[in-house]
């Protein structure tokens, strides 16, 4: 375990004040006792005004049915897949209260809750609550790549990748990142960005003010946001395709041979399509429909303000 107190970005100022420099034993202590001293004092017992972070590493056993379920509610969360049988779980506590040792108490009192129940292994970050003191735990755990992944998350990115099984992700405030899964994708994000790579299987995005970047998919696609562009480029269409925004540009690349059936519809905005489609008909209402190679699989894309355009 590994304890750093106060602020970081303060220790190295504040070490020069405590150190005879080149203006001699007297000066230092002037600055010590003075300038430092009276900050201290002036600081002294405001809330939040002392910060302390504490370094954790704990080994768990593989989780209960190879499913985890993870709460954090304030804290970054990453989960890699590895080849291993147990979990590593790496801790960063932060604390702030009213002195250094406060803050460290409270450090201390942060805590991840284990449970096992129906669903497999559930993880719960537990802060003490006090008007005058606040936490929150910056979370990295390293699972086996079989895991299946559940993560509920506020007030702190979410990464996730290396992982053979699906993945689950409800955040608010927070941006997401999915990285080279293979397997069901479904995330639920409010005020936030999401960001997909090289998922294979069916992927389920869904935020509200926030832009949607799917990179390098193989598998279906349903992706909507109410304020914000989505951009999306598919390796490999394994189900339909679903795109949808409110106040925002859409831009799907397909592959060069695709079997499709094309419906695009913009209310307010344009439609720019590079690709050459059969049986094609254009509506002055803003609707643009055809078929790509022998048509088959569906792809609808639909904006109210913006431009539409397939690649």
């Amino acid at each position: 375990m590994k304890s750093r107190t106060g602020d970081p970005g303060c220790m190295g100022h504040a070490a020069s004040l405590d150190h005879d420099g080149p203006c001699g034993e007297g000066c230092a202590h002037r600055a010590g006792r003075g300038f430092g001293g009276f900050l201290r004092s002036l600081l002294a017992g405001i809330p939040w005004s002392e910060r302390v972070e504490v370094l954790e590493t704990m080994t768990l056993p593989a989780p209960r049915l190879g499913a985890l379920r993870l709460d954090n509610a304030n804290g970054m969360t990453r989960i890699l897949g590895e080849e291993r049988s147990d979990v590593e779980v790496r801790m960063q506590k932060v604390a702030r209260a009213e002195s250094i040792t406060a803050a460290e108490s409270m450090a201390r009192d942060i805590r991840l809750a284990r449970s096992d129940t129906d669903f497999g292994t559930e993880l719960e970050v537990e802060v003490p609550r006090r008007w005058n003191r606040r936490g929150h735990i910056n979370l990295e755990l390293r699972v086996p790549h079989g895991t299946r992944i559940d993560v509920n998350a506020s007030n702190g990115k979410v990464c996730i990748a290396g992982l053979q099984r699906s993945v689950r992700v409800r955040s608010s405030n927070v941006a997401v990142r999915v990285e080279d899964v293979t397997g069901d994708v479904e995330i639920h994000a409010s005020n936030a960005k999401v960001l997909c790579s090289g998922v294979v299987g069916k992927l389920l995005a869904r935020t509200s003010n926030g832009k949607i970047e799917i990179e390098r998919h193989r598998g279906a696609l349903d992706a909507s946001s109410s304020n914000g562009l989505i951009q999306a480029t598919i390796d490999e269409l394994g189900g339909g395709v679903v795109l949808a925004t409110s106040n925002g540009r859409i831009a799907l690349s397909l592959p060069d041979d695709v079997d499709a059936d094309v419906d695009l519809r913009v209310d307010n905005g344009v439609i720019r399509n590079q690709r050459s489609l059969g049986h094609c008909t254009r509506s002055s209402s803003g609707r643009l429909t055809g078929t790509l190679g022998r048509g088959g699989t569906s792809i609808k894309i639909r904006t109210s303000n913006g431009s539409i355009s397939l690649r």
